[in-house]
């Protein structure tokens, strides 16, 4: 049975640091790649940032290029998002999705809640 579980979320002031992690099971790892989503109340999902199966290539959304970044440790198979600078705009539920490579069959996490807020 496959499980994506993200992890991290919380409350942080403006300008503050949050880490989500995503760690799946039940699959072959390092043959998915990986996505983090969000959802903002009262918005359309949307792709935040995602790294390729092997690590080696990654892309952001231009809302959160220089302030977010996105790892991967196969061995401990878990992606990472490393938030710096969030703004009050990042709040939102965040999702890791699990894509596979040749059939890009996906599986998503039940979501983590970012709340940035003063």
């Amino acid at each position: 049975q496959v499980q994506v579980v993200e992890s991290g979320g919380g409350l942080v002031q403006p300008g503050g640091s949050l880490r989500l992690s995503c760690t799946a099971s039940g699959l072959t790892f390092h043959y998915y790649v990986i996505k983090w989503y969000r959802q903002a109340p009262g918005k359309e999902r949307e792709l935040v940032a995602g790294v390729t199966s092997d690590g080696g290539r990654k892309n952001y959304a231009e809302s959160v290029k220089g302030r977010f970044t996105i790892s991967r440790d196969n061995r401990r198979r878990t992606v990472y998002l490393q938030m710096n600078n969030l703004k009050f705009e990042d709040t939102a539920i965040y999702y890791c999705k699990a894509e596979e490579i040749t059939t890009t069959r996906g599986y998503w996490g039940q979501g983590t809640q970012v709340t940035v807020s003063s």
